[in-house]
This record gives C-alpha cells, structure tokens and sequence, in this order.
C-alpha cells in the first residue's frame, strides 16, 4: 500500500508538470512516460495508462483554448484528420524500419529548430509584416502538417505538439497562440484513437491512470491560461524547454540505451 502511495505521488506529480508544459508548448510527454517507466511499469502498461492520464489533460486545453478563440478550426481539423491516417501509417513504418536513423536526423535538426524559435523577429521600421496565407492554401498545409507529424508520432512520438507548433507558426503564419490550440486538437484526435487501442488490449492500469488524468488536467489547465495570457511571451520560451527536454531524450536512448 505504501508502495502503491508512493507510486501514485509520483506520477501526479510529474502529469501535473507534464501537462502544464504540455498545454503551453507540447512535449509534457516527455516527462509523464518516462514516470510511468521509472515506477516499474511494462513499456505497454506505462504507454497505454499514459495515454490515458495525457488524453484527459489535452482535452482540458483543447477546450480552454477553443474558448478562448485561439483555435483556428480548419486548419486544425484538417491537420487532425490527416495525423489519424499518418500516425495509423506511421506506427506500420515502425515495424520495418529501425528507429535509429530519425534519432540520428533529430539530433541534427533540434538545435536548428531551436536557433530558429530563439531568434529574433526583426521588425524594422516601415517594414509590412507578411500578409495572410489564402484559406485554401492553409489547409493544404495543414494536411501536410497532419500527415507528416502524425507520420512522425505513430512511429516515433515525442515532442510532437513541439513539431507542431513550429510548423503551424512557420508554414500556416499562425500566431504562437493559435499554433498551440490547433497542436491540442491535433494531438487529442490522434490520442483518442491511441488510447481506445491501449484500453482495448487491457494496457491501461486505472488506479494509477485516473489520479494521473486529474492532475494532469489541472496542469494543463493553468498551463493553458498562462499561455492564453502571455502569449507567445511564455510559449516561446517554453517551446526551447521542450525541444531541450526531446534533444537530452534522443541523446540519452541513442548513447545510453537501457
């Protein structure tokens, strides 16, 4: 029982930060799973109750940002639709390719993606900003963003809300914000579908999924009206604790494989 306490303690604590960083930047999973893993759990137990604790936080900012104006409904359910297609695509790609070689391409272009979020935006005097893309180019786009990401997260995973903002921001000219809301719908969409295949194979360990759900959705519920407040004051900086958080992830598995 002490045991069970414990573990419990644990997990809540690191679903509520997860899904504080989660909400504002994406990548809480990064620290929710390997929780789970740290307490004893099987791969499959700690992915499928962590699908479980993670889905509940994503749809509390799902909804918070929705209110909130700050999700732009097509290119977000274009992009959502398609990562279904590619995270079902990408989790076949798994089976036959070894994950090494995106460990290896992810080790390279983090530290771009990075540089790229940190750098200023110059804004001289007199200068106009980009105008808006044309509607039906941002939902090309978006299923190009849906595809790929979705791709990326039935194979691979981590710091895909990460990859998503960024795309949303540099391809589709999305403010911060609004970049953040699609990500969780994106991500929602692709983590419902994940988690009823966990639920449904018996990987989901309740007693542990349910405290975890709950503050879960509680970090990410202050995360997201942080993010809904400061804007991108707050979501850039947190989007560089993400991609540092998936950089030190990608070096450790590839150099210090468990």
């Amino acid at each position: 029982m002490d045991d069970l306490l414990l573990q419990i303690v644990i997990i809540c604590t690191c679903t509520f930060l997860g899904g504080f960083i989660d909400a504002i930047s994406g990548g809480g999973g990064l620290i929710t799973l390997p929780a789970y893993l740290a307490i004893g759990l099987p791969p499959h137990l700690a992915m499928g109750t962590n699908k479980f604790s993670s889905t509940a936080g994503t749809l509390t900012s799902t909804i918070r940002y929705f209110r909130g104006g700050k999700v732009h409904v097509p290119t977000a359910l274009a992009a959502g639709i398609m990562a279904l297609a590619g995270a079902a695509g990408g989790a076949q790609l798994n089976l036959i390719m070894n994950e090494k070689y995106l460990r290896y391409l992810l080790l390279m272009v983090l530290p771009v993606i990075a540089f790229l979020t940190l750098k200023p935006k110059k804004n001289k005097e007199g200068q106009e900003e980009k105008p808006p893309l044309k509607s039906h180019i941002m939902i090309l786009l978006s299923l190009g963003i849906g595809l790929s990401i979705g791709t990326y997260d039935g194979f691979f995973g981590p710091g895909t809300g990460t990859f998503l903002i960024f795309l949303f921001t540099g391809l589709t000219r999305l403010d911060h914000t609004t970049a953040s809301g699609n990500a969780k719908v994106v991500n929602l969409m692709s983590n419902i579908s994940s988690l009823a295949t966990f639920a449904l194979a018996g990987k989901v360990i309740y007693i542990l999924a349910i405290p975890g759900a709950l503050f879960g959705v509680l970090g990410n519920y202050l995360g997201a009206g942080l993010a809904l407040r400061y804007n991108a004051k707050i979501i850039r900086p947190m989007l560089l604790v993400s991609l540092v958080l998936l950089f030190c992830k990608v070096a450790y598995d590839m150099f210090l494989p468990a």
